[in-house]
């Protein structure tokens, strides 16, 4: 179940590394009760050069994989949490393999790994947890029946291996992740997608009223990144513009803000909703796009359309 903000940046930002090298089911209930993985992912055997392009990340996805991103540093109880649902999903799998009269194979059996900014001794002692010579500083495998990983952001080696995972940490390993991401050529698919993600948690932070001081540290660390997204997107709709003789200048460049903002929460927008935002002006597209961060359904939307 997502918990924060950073949480939902954390679902969106592996479904978007991971999508294009396997199949990606994120909040994934289980059947036991009602609880959900964050992230469950089975990678396509076609696709292990984009596996590689992920660093470490694609290493860890070279398998069937249930992943579980922590914002603040996970507490044994926490990761007891996450080892039961590996478990409830893994007897799920052979269930539903007995039905179909298969056998489960090892590599179809969800590996676990949580994602802490940092972990104690203590968490790592509990659980008997060890380095490994296959995988780098940070790294902590439970014994090998559990299938589980801890993961310590902030003991991983800075390095472009690293990044993709190093942007999911705290403080000061975030932000140099972020000014690594910003420093990618632009012609980089991974940072432009991860870009916008990290834009849309920065705005969804800006709406919050009694904002935690971690919140505000985070949004601070992000505002690098909203301005570049920002900028990209206003020139991209500008040029859009120009080319489908559209209007031109600020105008174009929000309405292709909201557009994308829009489309990245519901997924698709109603032809005569979008022919509806495309008639608003300037100031009111500013408003609609602040708006929408509190929008849960299309209805929400409409509604919003409806009393301007």
């Amino acid at each position: 179940m997502t918990r924060t903000r950073h949480d939902l940046f954390a679902k969106q930002h592996l479904e978007a590394l991971l999508e294009p090298a396997g199949t990606v089911t994120s909040s994934r209930k289980i059947a036991s009760e009602t609880r959900e993985v964050d992230v469950w992912f089975i990678p396509n055997p076609d696709a292990k050069e984009i596996l590689e392009s992920l660093g470490i990340l694609g290493q860890m996805a070279e398998q069937s994989c249930i992943i579980e991103p922590f914002r603040n540093a996970v507490q044994t109880q926490e990761s007891l949490n996450c080892l039961g649902k590996s478990i409830d999903l893994t007897e799920e799998l052979r269930r539903q393999a007995k039905r179909n009269k298969q056998k489960l194979l090892e590599t179809a059996i969800p590996r676990l790994w949580i994602l802490s900014p940092t972990i104690s001794d203590q968490v790592i002692q509990s659980f008997g947890a060890k380095k490994s010579k296959d995988w780098t500083t940070g790294f902590y495998l439970f014994p090998p029946a559990f299938r589980t990983g801890l993961v310590a952001i902030h003991q991983l080696p800075v390095n472009p291996q690293t990044l993709w995972l190093r942007l999911m940490g705290r403080d000061r390993v975030q932000r140099q992740a972020i000014d690594e991401l910003l420093a990618l050529p632009e012609r980089n698919p991974i940072k432009q997608r991860t870009v916008e993600h990290l834009a849309i948690l920065q705005i969804s932070l800006g709406t919050v009223q009694n904002i935690s001081e971690d919140e505000r540290e985070l949004a601070m660390n992000l505002t690098p990144v909203y301005e570049e997204w920002r900028l990209k997107t206003l020139q991209e709709g500008r040029q859009e513009g120009r080319q489908e003789g559209k209007r031109e200048g600020r105008q174009e460049g929000e309405l292709a803000l909201v557009l994308r903002l829009l489309t990245r929460r519901f997924g698709s927008i109603d032809d005569r909703l979008k022919i509806q935002i495309e008639q608003l002006p300037t100031t009111l597209l500013e408003d609609l796009g602040e708006a929408l961060l509190d929008f849960s359904s299309s209805e929400d939307l409409e509604n919003w359309l409806r009393s301007k």
